[in-house]
């Protein structure tokens, strides 16, 4: 209940949706309350005395109250709408804010098809809670009490019927929810598992016609739409339990009642009248008892997707602000102070082993390495994506830990290996890095990228739709867009994770020397070609997490053994050493 009790605090700003709706059900149920005493008198006084005007002024009452009752339900259905997808949206701009303070580190423990499912049909859980058990939680204790009470004032001994069945079917009520209760669990589970081959299916659909693997990705579907069928079937075929239940516990009372009812009416201790509204209160226990079972159930099923979203919300990002952040990065120097990273804490082996590097700033570096090199994890130290497990890195001479993590980001331009545009038009996309950039600016990030040369031939230029990811443009186009949107920056530390390895040579070869003209911004090269290198003032040789060796080009190739085979093995066939690049 812990964590029914912190998700539902996300309620406070609809305290007066709630209360109000929760008032209107009380009130609605005094008026349903009262049809029953109203009738009894009705049958006992008015058609026993064939009294016409008392069965109308009566008849007049009931009539009275149950519009009031209808009146009071709409209002509630209202009140309880504003309140409940209210609670919703509550719910979903917490989790992605808290999102958006995570560190990559703390995405690695959430799927991403986990995170949708918890952002949407668990959200959509609580919501439904509000909306549909609010009413039955409100008025079936406020039923179950006045019928109860109202069914003693009309006659104590038959209300004893509720003594013996109310805890039978408080028993089998429990055992129904012991079991379902890890069930909604499994349930969720099997959401994630259809949301996450759905978005591998969708992202990948080229892959998929291209192999002609549409028969397979049917087949995999199949089986987490099973899993998730199955898991539904399962948990529902429990949870439709209580219905019978109540069903034979209220049929059994009934028949009891009326046994008992219609012998005291044989020997005159009980009016038809009495009877009638007896039953009534019956009924209206009895449904009370049927509604507050489906809330434990519904309260059940929430449960679980509470303690889903509770989880997203307590995660403690890994990265927060020091006490008294330095305010701004003085210049593009960085520096490698015996660093060790491990992705998981007291994993076996590092992915990067003691690293000692220096940087000058205006610099620009290349960084080779095969396959798991870790070239990436380097990088991705210096604007802080991750921190160091050991040792200290520094930018423009300060531990990147005593940063403001906005100021540090901003100083750090990064252009990812994968490359990522978002829906919208590319004047949308290159903003991303300048927010105030007029079309100069924008056409100068675009020169510097080469990019103009393919927008120049589009008939909206910069007001070119993308389509959802960047669907309308080729690869290499999206990676100098992606180049142009971080030019925008103006970042003192430049970082090409492998961006221009779907460009041409001389495609790289002009960004190269555009790129040389900013002397004061430190620029680092992951790449896969030499030739990509060659020019830099300084190369890294990463292997296994290690740096192996550090040179400009001309020491490499006349000193290293490694760098020599892979010059070699990429300059077969008469390619030049690429100086004139």
């Amino acid at each position: 209940m812990k964590d029914l009790k912190h998700i539902f605090s996300y309620l406070k700003p609809y305290r007066r949706d709630l209360f109000l709706a929760i008032f209107l059900v009380f009130v609605e149920c005094v008026f349903e309350m009262l049809i029953p005493l109203l009738m009894t008198d009705m049958v006992d006084i008015g058609v026993a005395n064939h009294d016409i005007a008392f069965l109308l002024q009566q008849g007049g009452k009931m009539v009275l109250c149950a519009v009031l009752a209808l009146v009071t339900g709409l209002l509630y259905a209202r009140y309880a709408a504003r309140a409940a997808y209210g609670f919703g949206a509550e719910l979903r701009q917490a989790e992605y804010r808290r999102l958006q303070d995570y560190a990559f580190s703390n995405l690695d423990r959430f799927s991403t098809p986990s995170l949708v499912t918890r952002m949407t049909t668990d959200v959509t859980v609580m919501q439904n809670a509000v909306n549909a058990g609010l009413r039955p939680l409100v008025r079936s204790p406020v039923m179950l009490f006045m019928g109860i009470g109202l069914a003693f004032f009309l006659n104590p001994n038959l209300a004893l019927v509720f003594v013996l069945t109310a805890p039978i079917l408080g028993i089998i009520l429990a055992l129904i929810v012991h079991k379902v209760s890890p069930l909604y669990r499994r349930q969720q589970q099997a959401v994630d598992h259809v949301n996450g081959r759905l978005q591998e299916s969708f992202t990948a659909i080229r892959a998929i016609k291209a192999f002609v693997r549409g028969s397979y990705e049917t087949e995999q579907f199949s089986k987490v739409n099973d899993e998730l069928t199955d898991a539904s079937r399962d948990t529902f075929r429990h949870a439709v339990l209580n219905l019978p239940a109540f069903q034979a516990v209220m049929y059994t009372a009934i028949v009891l009642i009326l046994w008992q009812g219609g012998k005291q009416m044989l020997v005159g201790g009980m009016l038809v009248g009495d009877l009638t509204a007896f039953l009534s209160y019956v009924l209206q226990v009895m449904n009370s008892l049927m509604m507050i079972s489906n809330v434990f159930l519904l309260l059940t099923r929430s449960l679980a997707s509470a303690r889903r979203i509770r989880e997203v919300l307590e995660e403690v990002p890994a990265l927060t602000d020091a006490a008294a952040p330095v305010g701004s990065v003085p210049n593009g120097e960085i520096d490698f102070e015996d660093v060790s990273f491990q992705y998981v804490q007291g994993a076996q082996t590092y992915a990067l082993s003691h690293v000692n590097l220096h940087i000058p700033a205006g610099a620009t570096v290349g960084i080779l390495g095969g396959t798991g090199a870790a070239k990436t994890t380097l990088v991705q130290l210096i604007p802080r994506l991750y921190d160091a497990t050991l040792g200290t890195v520094r930018v423009g001479g300060h531990d990147v830990r005593d940063y403001d993590l906005g100021t540090l980001r901003d100083a750090v331009g990064i252009v990812l290996q994968k490359n990522v545009l978002f829906s919208g038009t590319i004047r949308d996309n290159l903003r991303w890095g300048d927010p105030d950039a007029d079309d100069d600016t924008l056409w100068q990030a675009c020169r510097m990228a080469c990019a103009d040369e393919f927008l120049s031939r589009m008939p909206d230029g910069l007001d070119t739709d993308l389509g959802q990811g960047g669907v309308n443009v080729s690869g290499g186009q999206k990676q100098r867009l992606c180049i142009a949107r971080t030019l925008l920056k103006r970042p003192k530390v430049l970082i090409f994770d492998d961006s221009t390895s779907a460009v041409d040579t001389a495609t790289e070869a002009s960004i190269r020397r555009a790129l040389s003209s900013l002397s004061d911004v430190t620029k680092i090269i992951i790449a896969q070609r030499v030739t990509s290198v060659m020019q830099a003032d300084q190369i890294i040789l990463l292997e296994d997490g290690r740096v192996h060796a550090v040179g400009t080009h001309d020491q490499l190739l006349r000193s290293d053994p490694i760098y020599q085979e892979i010059y070699a093995s990429q300059m077969k066939g008469g390619q030049n050493d690429g100086q004139a690049l």
